[in-house]
């Protein structure tokens, strides 16, 4: 998932919660166009409490990423309340072995439009990146990130209906 139009010092916290949803509901990693390490801090945090090896980088320039992962054969999705509606395009979208999920915050450029390969409205209401990037991903992997296991962390949650569990791994 890349996410672009990151404001560090207004937007840390919802940029935060992008990328541990986008992790929570199976992403690899999380880019932010400019750098703020300390995203990459918490990330990294969460990682070695939680487990897995989800990454975070910030900093990233944007063009020349995308035009080096469309090189790889990457598919460019682009999350939007423009677009074509997801239910309409997850089947295929489901089909490529390789996706770079666009999400962005304030006045989307032109240039994500014209360069994303699918611009996928999560409905056509305005909405936070956080709800697009989880109601996606969720599609995508069709509820099976609620099995998904993360490795190497200090605690891990154990389902409860009252309460809370925690596990002490090490």
């Amino acid at each position: 998932m890349l996410r672009y139009g990151h404001r560090p010092v207004r937007d840390r916290r919802i940029s935060t919660h992008l990328a541990l949803v986008a992790r929570a509901f199976g992403a690899h990693e999380a880019w932010f166009d400019e750098k703020d390490e300390n995203i990459e801090k918490k990330i990294y945090q969460v990682n070695k409490t939680f487990g897995g090896s989800f990454a975070a980088k910030t900093g990233v320039n944007v063009p020349s990423t995308i035009k080096e992962l469309k090189m790889k054969g990457f598919c460019i999705v682009h999350l939007t309340m423009y677009g074509i509606p997801l239910p309409q395009v997850i089947g295929e979208i489901r089909g490529k072995d390789k996706l770079l999920i666009l999400v962005g915050g304030p006045k989307v450029p032109k240039y994500f439009y014209e360069v994303a390969d699918y611009n996928v409205s999560i409905t056509n209401q305005p909405h936070s990146e956080v709800a697009a990037i989880a109601v996606f991903l969720d599609w995508l992997y069709e509820g099976k990130e609620f099995g998904l296991k993360f490795e190497g962390g200090k605690i891990e949650i154990e389902p409860s209906c009252r309460g809370k569990r925690v596990k002490i791994l090490r």
